[in-house]
């Protein structure tokens, strides 16, 4: 399999352990598109760029309060919550779920997937 295989297997594996999720992306560090679920109408290029950017205000707040390094940073809305996971600082893992989606069960399988894709990006 290609590594572009390999990740996109990834994503798939996440989407299928929680079918409630509406979205999924694996975006660049800079915010360019890697591999993606993404639900009806939501376009790529931009949420992998929104993506990014949460994962990197997070790490600057963390590097203000000296709080060490961001592994995760959330954003709870009405309509849903979306949860964002540094891979290997190469990569980030944005999550997107409906509210009232069962938030553990997305933060254990968002984890282990982020933890495979940090050997893939390894």
């Amino acid at each position: 399999m290609s590594k572009q295989e390999l990740l996109a297997a990834q994503i798939e594996n996440l989407c299928s352990a929680v079918p409630e999720l509406e979205s999924v992306m694996l975006a660049s560090s800079d915010g360019l598109p890697i591999a993606h679920s993404l639900g009806d109408g939501a376009d790529p290029e931009r949420l992998a760029a929104m993506v990014a950017a949460a994962a990197n205000l997070g790490a600057r707040v963390s590097k203000t309060l000296q709080t060490g390094n961001v592994t995760e940073v959330s954003v709870r809305a009405n309509g849903g919550d979306l949860f964002v996971y540094s891979i290997a600082g190469k990569a980030v893992l944005g999550v997107v779920g409906p509210r009232g989606a069962n938030a553990g069960l997305i933060h254990i399988e968002a984890q282990d997937t982020a933890r495979e894709l940090e050997k893939l990006f390894g």
